[in-house]
C-alpha cells in the first residue's frame, strides 16, 4: 500500500513512527499519524490544521495528556520533591555515557518493518486514506488524504485530540476536501 503514498505522505507516516518512539509508545496509532501530519509545518495539511488551532507542540501536549508519555516538567518536579536534581543526574549520566544517552526509547516489540506496530484504527485510517484518494480519482495518497482517513475513521485518539481542542470536525473535513481539490486543479 505504501507505494501509492506520495513522498510527503510517506514522510508523515515515518514522522508518526518517530513521534511514537519519542513518546515511548509501543504502538503507532491515529494520534501518532496526526502528529506526523503536524511535524512538517510547511505541508499544506499542517497549515490547514494550524488554521484550526493545532500545531506540533499543542498536538504533542494533547497526545501526552490523553495517552501518556514523557513529561520532563512533571518528572523533574516529582524528583525534586524527594530531593533529587534531575538536571544534575542527567549531566552526570551524559558526562559518562555521552549526550542523549537518557533519550533512547525502551526496547519493544517491533513489526517486520522495524517500527511500532500499527493499531487497528491506524490501519483503518490508512485504508480510508486510500479510499479517499480513489474517490478523488487520483493515484497518489497525499497528506490531505491521510487527514481525511483520520477524520473518517472517527473513533481514534486523533479525533479525540481534535475534539478536545474544539475543532469542528465537519468543517475540517470540508476544508481538507477543498484543499485537495485545489491541489488537483493546480496540478492540471
Amino acid at each position: 500500500m505504501f507505494e501509492r503514498f506520495a513522498e510527503e505522505a510517506r514522510r508523515a507516516v515515518t514522522l508518526a513512527e518517530d513521534e511514537a518512539r519519542r513518546l515511548h509508545h509501543q504502538h503507532l496509532g491515529t494520534e501518532h499519524l496526526l502528529l506526523g501530519l503536524l511535524a512538517r509545518p510547511q505541508d499544506p495539511t499542517a497549515r490547514l490544521l494550524a488554521r484550526f488551532g493545532l500545531d506540533l507542540d499543542a498536538g504533542r501536549s494533547a497526545v501526552a495528556g490523553l495517552i501518556g508519555g514523557p513529561d520532563p516538567e512533571r518528572d523533574g518536579a516529582a524528583l525534586a520533591a524527594i530531593g533529587i536534581d534531575l538536571e544534575a543526574v542527567r549531566e552526570a549520566v551524559e558526562s559518562t555515557f555521552g549526550p542523549g544517552s537518557l533519550d533512547a526509547p525502551p526496547p519493544g516489540r517491533r513489526s517486520r518493518w522495524g517500527g511500532p506496530r500499527f493499531t487497528e484504527r491506524a490501519k483503518r485510517t490508512l485504508a480510508l486514506s486510500l479510499r479517499a484518494a480513489a474517490d478523488s480519482r487520483v493515484r497518489r495518497i497525499e497528506t490531505g488524504h491521510l487527514l481525511l482517513g483520520l477524520l473518517r475513521e472517527g473513533g481514534g485518539a486523533a479525533v479525540r485530540v481534535l475534539r478536545e481542542r474544539g475543532v469542528d470536525l465537519a468543517d475540517l473535513e470540508r476544508d481538507a476536501e477543498a484543499m485537495l481539490a485545489d491541489g488537483r486543479a493546480a496540478a492540471s
